[in-house]
């Protein structure tokens, strides 16, 4: 349990951009196995990880537009690609 103390409390915005790139080639590939299309699926997936990172951001007491990226700057990019998915399709 001690290991858990020593997380660093913020991360870089280099970090946060690997970890956006890589939950999005993750709900992306997710996406592809869906029942209700592509983009149906991308919409739903989208939407729900807007909220998730919202509510992370909320919980860690996040500082909105703070000058390093964080979860609100992740909700905030999910939601653009929610309402392009939704606008294509």
């Amino acid at each position: 349990m001690q290991h858990w103390l020593n997380l660093p409390r913020r991360l870089r915005s280099s970090q946060v951009l690997i970890r956006f790139g890589v939950r999005l080639l993750i709900l992306i590939a997710f996406a592809g196995f869906g029942s209700i299309g592509l983009n149906q699926t991308l919409l739903a997936l989208f939407w729900m990880a807007a909220v998730l990172c919202a509510l992370i951001a909320g919980i860690r007491r996040e500082r909105l537009l703070d000058h390093d990226l964080n979860h609100w700057d992740e909700m905030a990019a999910y939601s653009a690609l929610c309402a392009l998915t939704r606008s294509l399709g």
